[in-house]
């Protein structure tokens, strides 16, 4: 669409007080220095249903939005509730994989959820200290007056039934440097994902922990390993709803393979986080932070697994767990200020975080069946071409209703390529 001949960059990237412009400034800065076209110059300039005033608010330098498609993942029954489930991907199979797990577990009930909780770890790192044991008991003693400094920090997540749950100090002995004395502030942060309350905390609480040990504070941050924070899922999967017994082994044989080996289970997890990562982007919550501790979760034994499990239930049927860290929430950062985001909860009909990272686990299980199911029967890759096939008209040019007849011709070859479809299209228009 707006290809051309570049012009190769020759100005410096150093833009002085490229910040401080306008968005529409910045983007004509932009036009110029790296030589776009009209028309691309023209399609970043429209931020769709976005507008630009939020998109500016959101981001440095901002200069248009990336528009990513949102679906909706339907069958899905939660908790004894039908939700329809709006997810923001670019990947074409995902939506479909959650559609066909939920519709094949709905007999059974669907999803059945619960939450470990809301907390959060604010972590302090102290260096420096010349008797860390001692420390450590110094630090656990002052735990009222830290629980005070903290809950004084926010009193609105205190008016919410939120605040300071409890502390923790670490020594680790394997730093380079000595030992470093860690400590963990155990907040409640309710509805809020939580970040910027922890870390307040952990800044205010900071100064006191040095004063009484005589070490240097460093880092102050939230862990986003939320393993206090836990979401679990299961489901349950007749024989006759999945197409028998070798389907059924054919799963947990696969689940089993990603259990021992983690080349394995890096692209299973992968595919978990697919479902759970498209719905986290869509309700504007924070998918890297999703992402960082669903991983860490996934090594916490000491080697990378699989995130969920497959077993036998005494009737034969498929029985599906997960477990995973989802520190969301309903207030602040995107959640609040994305348009499409309070969209896309109106949708879900959850009313607290509890429920929303419920729900986002419940996505995780889905994708993993039908990931899992797919890999035991026809193969990952027959499904994926079939719905990857309309991307790739478009890319040949096709429009309109050529997009369904060039997707059904590339299929009923079996070649799912550009070359091919550009062919079909040639012989369409001819």
């Amino acid at each position: 669409m707006f290809s051309g001949d570049h012009i190769m960059q020759t100005h410096s990237s150093r833009i002085s007080g490229f910040h401080n412009l306008p968005m529409a400034d910045r983007l004509a800065k932009l036009v110029d220095i790296s030589g776009l076209t009209p028309d691309a110059a023209e399609h970043l300039a429209n931020t769709g249903n976005l507008e630009a005033a939020i998109a500016d608010s959101m981001i440095e330098n901002a200069i248009g939005t990336m528009n990513i498609p949102l679906g909706v993942a339907t069958n899905m029954i939660v908790d004894g509730r039908d939700v329809l489930i709006p997810m923001a991907t670019e990947e074409s199979s995902v939506v479909a994989a959650v559609c066909n797990a939920a519709r094949q577990c709905r007999d059974s009930g669907g999803f059945v959820t619960s939450m470990s909780g809301s907390l959060m770890i604010a972590q302090i790192q102290l260096t420096q200290v010349p008797d860390p044991e001692f420390a450590r008991l110094r630090i656990l003693e002052q735990k009222a007056q830290i629980q005070q400094v903290c809950d004084d920090t926010d009193p609105v997540l205190l008016k919410h039934g939120g605040g300071f749950r409890d502390l923790e100090v670490r020594v680790l002995n394997e730093a380079r440097g000595g030992a470093m004395v860690v400590t963990h502030l155990i907040v409640d942060t309710r509805d809020a994902m939580g970040a910027n309350a922890v870390n307040s905390m952990a800044e205010a609480v900071a100064p006191l922990i040095a004063q009484w040990t005589g070490g240097r504070p460093y880092l102050r941050i939230l862990s986003n390993l939320a393993d206090r924070r836990l979401a679990r899922a299961r489901a349950t999967w007749t024989l006759d709803a999945i197409g028998g017994e070798a389907v059924r082994d054919g799963i947990i044989s696969a689940y089993e393979f990603a259990h021992i080996d983690p080349y394995r289970a890096a692209t299973h997890n992968k595919g978990i986080m697919n479902g759970v990562s498209a719905v986290v982007l869509a309700s504007g919550n924070d998918t890297r932070a999703v992402e960082a501790g669903a991983h860490a979760y996934a090594a916490r034994s000491g080697q990378y697994r699989s995130l969920t499990h497959f077993e036998v239930d005494r009737d034969g049927n498929l029985v599906g767990t997960i477990e995973m860290p989802l520190a969301v929430g309903l207030v602040g950062g995107a959640t609040k200020s994305h348009p499409t985001a309070q969209v896309v909860l109106d949708i879900l009909g959850v009313d607290s975080a509890d429920q929303l990272a419920r729900v986002f686990a419940a996505v995780g299980l889905a994708q993993n069946f039908s990931a899992l199911k797919a890999l035991a029967t026809t193969g990952i890759q027959k499904g994926h071409m079939a719905l990857h096939a309309k991307n790739i008209a478009v890319m040949a040019g096709a429009v309109g209703a050529e997009i369904e007849a060039v997707a059904r011709e590339l299929i009923a070859r079996g070649k799912v390529r550009v070359d091919i479809a550009e062919e079909c299209l040639q012989q369409m228009r001819a």
